[in-house]
């Protein structure tokens, strides 16, 4: 250990010593002439003079010396000092070095030869206590302060929220591992009703989607039985343009291959032509949603509005707080199915144009939080209302197959303006598509696309260059869209598996659509719309005047205090509706129909006993 740390030492001198040398011709100079002290007891000077014949310069140097402050710094002994000496002819200039100049301490010294003087002269002096009374330290600094600070960071990101997954989730999982650590409870399992994750919910997943995935992600298994060819086929495509394989980089807007087999999806959707080079692939539809909205922000003049239906899902305020944006909410109509009202959109962005420049509106069909499915009719009156306030259209159309009650079907915007023709069909839109929701419900491999028509192509090309710093979409995330864009057709081998796992998943969802409204309206105190579509329900509460004064001594909002009360008493953990945005003096919370139906029914009945108990106790 000492040796080590002495051959350390002599290292950091000599490099020093001949850095400094080649820097500095005068020091050069004095080092032609260098003697050394080794010992802190004992002088043994190297060179053809004695020590007295220079004492002259070094004790005129003296009272330079100072203590060595340095990562090898003595602890509980005198620490070391060096002398520089040199001939008065640069003795100005040397003491300058001095004051600069510290070595490690040191036990003992070998001089290289090179250091030498034939005419003899003197090295720096170097003094020491016992090497086993030193440790290592760092050299002394000041304490390190934190950069980042709740007072200095980003204030946009302070200010952001997303309510699916607040401190309501945060509560859920510490009472989950409460029980898992033996705590007693009223209840023996969270239901985690908070977001629209199905596989969590105990959907399995779609057989054809993941035997591609899996032989994607490990190719060898092509070779060998046990997958059907149409399965092999697509994987093996995926494969070739990937490079071969998923480990690849894409290109930034996703692999072609997949682009176009996105563009012939919509074409066979909608009956209109769709070009590959509108589409990007992107991790869930989230991100395709935030890379094109931020196109929107401007960091000079009035800031941006976006109109967004209220209530809305948390993605959308959040964003928009982030990119430094203005909310402009327009209200949705519970009363008749949560619709939407041309004449609450004008009102909307009037009162809006007094505080900001609304340049983009966003509409979510089917809805979420609030599960309505827009009629035709409607449609059209928002891309009118969007082409005559001249605002770029959002159309977030990720539960596209989620449509379940029987005089509703889902229309695209993308059809719609392309129906409607001129000057529609000229019109800014960007559609989105997940792999999350449908009936595939692949939340955590991330994938999705937008689709951006009608871009002023400086503009276009401005976006890809932006989504160019991400790299690329996850290669799995895409493979996953292929299967959704280009599922089995009739006569391939996996196509009647698919469309029986397909066809149990969307029946039995429209089932608990059923069965979850139906119950909510059996239930005192609540009401609810029809889920018409979409993953989730949003019922008004009822909540006494007594709990709202509770709730506002907790410093808490009543919905949300009405949310904690349900998940400490019955383990239901779900959304307070004030996360989504309600009109004010309403109270609602969401909650997923994504429990399989039997924990369904359990979840309902303890939503029915909780609400009978908190009217009793708060009336």
């Amino acid at each position: 250990m000492q040796s080590g740390l002495f051959r350390h030492q002599r290292g950091v001198v000599e490099i020093s010593l001949r850095k400094w040398s080649s820097q500095t011709p005068l020091l050069a100079a004095a080092l032609a002439s260098t003697r050394v002290a080794t010992s802190a007891e004992q002088r043994v000077w190297i060179g053809s003079k004695s020590p007295d014949q220079d004492s002259h310069w070094a004790e005129r140097l003296s009272p330079l010396r100072r203590p060595v402050d340095g990562p090898f710094q003595s602890t509980g002994t005198i620490c070391a000092h060096t002398t520089l000496s040199s001939p008065p002819v640069i003795q100005r200039k040397q003491q300058q070095w001095t004051r600069s100049f510290c070595t490690h301490p040191v036990a003992s010294l070998t001089v290289p030869s090179s250091w030498h003087s034939k005419q003899g002269g003197i090295l720096p002096v170097v003094t020491s206590s016992l090497v086993n009374q030193r440790t290592m330290s760092t050299m002394a600094a000041a304490p390190h302060a934190t950069v980042l600070t709740e007072d200095n960071i980003n204030p946009n990101v302070k200010a952001m929220e997303y309510a699916v997954r607040g401190p309501l989730v945060i509560r859920a999982t510490e009472i989950e591992k409460e029980l898992a650590s033996g705590q007693k409870k009223p209840f023996t399992e969270v239901i985690k009703a908070n977001i629209g994750d199905a596989q969590a919910m105990g959907q399995k997943p779609i057989t054809f989607i993941r035997q591609v995935l899996c032989l994607v992600a490990y190719p060898e298994l092509l070779d060998g039985p046990g997958f059907p060819e149409d399965v092999k086929s697509r994987a093996r495509a995926i494969l070739t343009a990937s490079r071969g394989s998923a480990g690849c980089y894409s290109d930034s807007a996703g692999l072609e291959l997949i682009r176009k087999h996105v563009a012939q999806y919509i074409e066979r959707r909608d009956g209109f032509p769709s070009n590959p080079d509108d589409i990007v692939l992107c991790a869930g539809a989230s991100e395709g949603i935030r890379s094109s909205l931020k196109l929107l922000s401007t960091i000079s003049g009035p800031r941006t509005g976006i109109m967004i239906p209220i209530p809305q899902y948390p993605l959308y305020s959040a964003s928009i707080v982030e990119y430094n944006m203005e909310q402009v909410g327009y209200y949705l109509d519970e009363d008749n199915d949560w619709g939407l009202d041309v004449k609450e959109l004008e009102r909307s962005i009037q009162e809006a144009r007094k505080r900001c420049e609304v340049r983009g509106i966003v509409v979510i069909n089917p809805g979420n939080p609030t599960g309505q499915v827009l009629t035709r009719e409607n449609i059209v009156d928002v891309i009118k209302f969007a082409h005559r306030e001249k605002l770029f259209l959002f159309a977030d159309e990720v539960y596209q197959d989620n449509v379940y009650a029987s005089n509703r079907q889902f229309h695209s915007f993308k059809k719609v303006i392309s129906e409607l023709g001129e000057p529609y069909n000229k019109m800014e839109l960007a559609s989105f598509l997940s792999c999350s929701k449908g009936y595939m419900g692949e939340c955590g491999l991330r994938g999705g696309y937008a689709e951006i028509l009608n871009l002023n192509p400086a503009v276009k090309a401005l976006y890809l260059k932006s989504i160019s710093a991400k790299l690329c979409p996850t290669v799995l995330g895409q493979a996953v869209m292929d299967c959704v864009v280009n599922p089995p057709q009739p006569g391939e081998p996996s196509y009647e598996l698919f469309t029986k796992e397909k066809a149990e998943v969307l029946q039995s969802l429209a089932s608990r659509a059923l069965s979850i409204a139906k119950t909510f309206n059996s239930i005192p105190g609540m009401k609810c719309n029809a889920v018409q579509g979409a993953m989730y329900a949003f019922p008004q509460v009822l909540i006494p005047e007594k709990a709202v004064a509770k709730a506002k001594s907790l410093g808490q909002a009543p919905d949300v205090f009405y949310a904690f009360q349900l998940l400490e008493q019955t383990g239901i953990c779900c959304v307070p509706g004030s996360g989504f945005g309600q009109r004010p003096g309403t109270h609602h919370f969401r909650t997923t129909i994504l429990p399989q139906p039997a924990k369904l029914e359990i979840m309902l009945e303890k939503f029915r006993a909780f609400q009978e108990k908190f009217m009793k106790e708060w009336q």
